[in-house]
C-alpha cells in the first residue's frame, strides 16, 4: 500500500493534482482551503459574528415596531416583501462595522464605566432590597432575548459612540459663510403672479358608462381588490375566562404569605457617606473632620480618594458587607471610628435614618388573592386543555372536543390576515398569533393546540376562504363616478391651464391672457421660505413649483381650492442688511448639526469599507424561515462586500 502511494506520488497525475491545490491556495487563501466559508453567520465585521438566530430576533422587533405603527398585524412575508429584512441587514452591518472600527482604535468604555451605566437602569435592581441583582438582571436580559454578552456588546458601542459624538460635536462650528448661504437662501425673495382657472369655465363630462367604470376598476385593480377573508372557528383556553369562577383557598393565601413576607416587607434604609483611608491614623483624622462638619467631598478630594455615597439604601445596597453592618449600626449624624472592610479601611458618615415596615397580611391581601386565583386558573387551563387533547387523540373534530372539554367554539369573521372585517373594522376575539395560524392552513384544516403566551392556548379551524377579488361593480359605482368625473374635469382643466400658459410663454401678458380666461391676475409679493408656509393665496403645490422656477417662468399648478392656476415668477431678490447676519448667526448651529449628520454618515460608511463587512442574505431568509433569493430579487451590496454563504 505504502509503495503504491509512492508511485502515485511520482506520477504526472499527482503533479497536476498538486498544482491545481497550489494554484487554489494562491486564488482562495489556506485558511479557507481546508476551513472552508461555512458559516451560520449572517454578518461578519472583523472579529464580530452576528448568528441567524440574533438576527431573527432583532428582525422579530422591527416587525412588532412596524405593527405598532401599522397597528396591525404584519407577517414575516410582509415584511420582507417591504424590504425590512435588507434594510435591518445593512443597519446591522453599519452598526458592527462603526463599533469595530472604535474599538481597534482603542475607544473603549472601561468596566468601572460600565458598571455606571448598568447601575442607572432600574429594572437590574431588586426591588425591596434596591441592590443590584444579578439573577434578575440575567432573567431580564433573557426576557426580551440578551445574553449579558451580548447586551453588554451593545452597551459598550452605545457608550463608544456617545462619548465619540459629544468630542466631535463641542469642537465643531461651521464658518459663518456656510451658514450665510442657508440664510440667503431662506430669506430670498419672490414675486408670483398668477390666475385661477374656474372649473366652471370648463364643459363637465358625461357620466361614465359601466364599460368605462369597469375599466377603470382594472386599471386600478391594485387598490381595490378585496384582501382574502376567512370564516373561522376558534376554542379559546385563557386564564382570565376562568379566574372569576374559582374561589380562593384561605390557607393557599395564608401560606404564601408567610413564604413571601420577608420579601414583602420594607427594610431600613439609610443614607450615608463612605470615604476610604490607608490606616488608622488618617481614619481618626477624617472622623474629626467629619464631626467637624467638613464636606465629605472636599475630604476625599484632599486625601486623593472619592467619597461613596447612598441615599436611602438598605444594607445590602453597601458593596463591602463589613462596612454596611458597621454603618447600619450607627446612630444618623454620628462618625464612625475605622471599619476594616473586605475591600479596605473606611470611616462612614449616616445623615439619615429611616426606619423599616413589617408588613401585614391585610396589607397585601387583594395581591396575593390574584396570585392564587391565577395560578389555580393556569391549573385549570390546563386540565381543559389535556381534556381537548383526549377528545382530539379519540378522532373528535374541534368542535365536539372542545364540547367533550366544557369550553366554547366561536365563529369569527369573514375576516382579514389583518384582523380586519368586511367594513375595514377590527374584529374583536382574534390575536396576530391566532391569523398567523389560520391563514397558514387550508379550507376545512384544523389546528393543533397552540401556545399563545402567558397560560393560555387556542385552537383553529378554517371553516371558509373567500379569495380575493375585485368588488361587484354595483358596490362601488358611486365612488367610481365620483373619481371618474373628477379626473375627467382635472383633465379639461389642465389642458385649458396649458393651454393659457402657453400663450404666456410665447409673450403675451400675464393680464391679457387672464382676460381672456375671464379672471383677474391676483400677485404675492415677498414670498421667502421662512414666511412661504403661511400663505394662504398659493397652495403646497404653487409654492413649490415658485420655488424651483426661475424669473420669468411661466407654471401651472393646483389651487388652494379645487381649481388650477397659471403662475408666472415675476421677480427673485437677494435680502440684504442686518437681518441676513442675525439669521446667519441663529442658523448656524443647525447647520453645525447637519454637517454633523454627515460626517457621522460618511464614518460609518468608511468604516464599512475599513473593517471589510460582509452580509449573507441568504443565510438572513434562512434564519426567518424563509427559502434563498432568486436571481432577479438579488441586489447588489452597496457597502461592504455582500457574499453568498455557500
Amino acid at each position: 500500500m505504502l509503495s503504491a502511494t509512492r508511485n502515485f506520488a511520482k506520477s504526472w497525475v499527482a503533479a497536476v493534482l498538486i498544482g491545481l491545490l497550489v494554484v487554489s491556495f494562491a486564488i482562495f487563501g489556506v485558511n479557507d482551503a481546508f476551513k472552508g466559508n461555512y458559516t451560520n453567520d449572517v454578518v461578519r465585521a472583523g472579529s464580530r459574528r452576528v448568528s441567524g438566530p440574533v438576527f431573527r430576533q432583532e428582525f422579530d422587533n422591527f416587525r412588532k415596531n412596524a405593527e405598532e405603527q401599522a397597528k396591525r398585524p404584519v407577517s414575516i412575508e410582509e415584511a420582507v416583501q417591504a424590504g425590512l429584512d435588507r434594510r435591518l441587514l445593512e443597519e446591522i452591518a453599519t452598526r458592527e462595522s462603526f463599533g469595530e472600527m472604535l474599538s481597534r482604535i482603542g475607544i473603549r468604555p472601561s468596566d468601572r464605566l460600565m458598571e455606571a451605566e448598568l447601575r442607572k437602569i432600574p429594572a437590574f435592581f431588586n426591588p425591596i432590597s434596591g441592590a443590584f441583582d444579578r439573577e434578575l438582571y440575567q432573567q431580564r436580559l433573557g426576557e426580551n432575548g440578551f445574553t449579558p454578552a451580548r447586551f453588554e456588546n451593545l452597551m459598550r458601542d452605545q457608550i463608544a459612540v456617545q462619548h465619540v459624538g459629544t468630542a466631535m460635536l463641542n469642537g465643531l462650528n461651521v464658518p459663518r459663510a456656510y451658514s450665510a448661504l442657508g440664510a440667503i437662501f431662506e430669506l430670498e425673495a419672490r414675486d408670483v403672479g398668477y390666475f385661477v382657472i374656474d372649473p366652471r369655465s370648463v364643459q363637465p363630462p358625461a357620466p361614465p358608462t359601466d364599460a368605462q367604470l369597469t375599466t377603470l376598476m382594472k386599471e386600478n385593480a391594485d387598490r381595490l381588490t378585496l384582501p382574502e377573508f376567512r370564516v373561522l372557528t376558534v376554542v379559546a383556553f385563557t386564564p382570565a375566562q376562568l379566574s372569576g369562577e374559582i374561589p380562593v383557598d384561605e390557607a393557599e393565601v395564608k401560606k404564601r404569605f408567610d413564604f413571601r413576607k420577608d420579601t414583602l416587607s420594607r427594610p431600613e434604609t439609610r443614607s450615608l457617606v463612605q470615604i476610604p483611608v490607608k490606616d488608622a491614623a488618617t481614619a481618626q483624622a477624617v472622623a474629626a473632620r467629619l464631626t467637624k462638619g467638613e464636606d465629605p467631598a472636599a475630604i476625599a478630594k484632599s486625601l486623593g480618594v472619592e467619597a461613596v455615597s447612598y441615599v436611602d439604601k438598605p444594607q445590602s445596597a453597601v458593596s463591602d458587607k463589613r462596612v454596611g453592618v458597621a454603618a447600619f449600626a450607627l446612630q444618623a449624624g454620628q462618625v464612625s471610628s475605622a471599619i476594616q472592610g473586605d475591600l479596605g479601611m473606611a470611616v462612614v458618615k449616616v445623615t439619615k435614618v429611616t426606619p423599616g415596615q413589617a408588613v401585614t397580611l391585610e396589607q397585601v391581601r387583594p395581591q396575593i388573592e390574584a396570585e392564587v386565583r391565577k395560578d389555580a386558573a393556569a391549573e385549570k387551563v390546563y386540565a381543559l386543555t389535556q381534556a381537548y387533547e383526549a377528545a382530539r387523540d379519540e378522532g373528535a373534530n374541534l368542535v365536539d372536543a372542545a364540547k367533550k372539554a366544557g369550553v366554547p367554539a366561536v365563529t369569527i369573521g369573514p375576516v382579514t390576515q389583518a384582523g380586519q372585517g368586511q367594513q375595514g373594522q377590527p374584529l374583536q376575539g382574534v390575536t396576530p398569533k391566532m391569523l398567523e395560524t389560520a391563514f397558514g392552513l387550508a379550507a376545512g384544516a384544523e389546528s393543533e393546540l397552540q401556545d399563545a403566551g402567558e397560560g393560555s392556548y387556542f385552537a383553529v379551524r378554517v371553516d371558509r376562504v373567500i379569495p380575493k377579488a375585485l368588488p361587484p361593480l354595483a358596490e362601488v359605482k358611486p365612488q367610481l363616478t365620483r373619481f371618474w368625473m373628477m379626473r375627467e374635469m382635472v383633465k379639461r382643466m389642465q389642458a385649458r391651464a396649458d393651454e393659457f400658459a402657453a400663450r404666456v410663454r410665447k409673450g403675451e401678458s400675464l393680464e391679457t391672457v387672464a382676460a381672456a380666461a375671464g379672471a383677474k391676475v391676483v400677485h404675492v409679493t415677498n414670498l421667502d421660505r421662512r414666511t412661504a408656509a403661511q400663505s394662504t393665496q398659493l397652495s403646497r403645490d404653487g409654492l413649490g413649483k415658485a420655488f424651483s422656477a426661475k424669473p420669468g417662468d411661466v407654471f401651472t399648478a393646483e389651487h388652494t381650492q379645487f381649481g388650477l392656476i397659471v403662475g408666472k415668477l415675476e421677480a427673485v431678490r437677494a435680502p440684504t442688511g442686518p437681518t441676513v447676519a442675525r439669521i446667519t448667526e441663529e442658523v448656524r448651529p443647525q447647520v453645525t448639526m447637519a454637517l454633523f449628520q454627515d460626517l457621522g454618515v460618511a464614518a460609518r460608511k468608511a468604516a464599512r469599507t475599513e473593517v471589510g463587512a460582509r452580509i449573507y442574505p441568504d443565510k438572513a431568509r434562512a434564519a426567518l424561515g424563509l427559502p434563498p433569493l432568486t436571481k432577479e430579487e438579488k441586489a447588489p451590496a452597496t457597502a461592504g462586500k455582500a457574499e453568498k454563504a455557500k
